[in-house]
């Protein structure tokens, strides 16, 4: 939570749990103010642990390019949590999906102009 603003030293106060870390203005961009982050979002980024939930009800979902994603982005903890069928089949599935961009006709187009 955020306990205080100081637009003058430009820093902000947030309240982790019993501490209180300042942040300068230009350090904001390391705070991530979530209860959860999608898997499809956190790319990209790393937090320090990262909770990865994987379960049959998203089981139209579930990849092995799912899960390494979720797990690379822990820094120094991730914890696998759901059943035991939702796993494997993640990590079973490694079927490229097939996508329809039509780049090959746009830089066939391009290379003919």
């Amino acid at each position: 939570m955020i306990t205080a603003i100081d637009t003058v030293e430009q820093e902000v106060n947030v309240q982790y749990s019993e501490r209180i870390v300042t942040y300068d203005y230009a350090d904001l961009n390391e705070i991530t103010l979530a209860w959860s982050v999608s898997i499809h979002k956190s790319q990209g980024s790393e937090y320090p642990v990262v909770i990865l939930p994987l379960y049959m009800q998203h089981y139209m979902m579930l990849s092995r390019n799912l899960l390494y994603t979720g797990l690379t982005r822990a820094k120094k903890l991730a914890i696998v949590i759901g059943s035991k069928k939702a796993i494997s089949l993640a990590v079973r599935s490694t079927d490229d999906v097939q996508r329809y961009t039509r780049l090959q006709q746009r830089l066939v187009s391009l290379r003919a102009a």
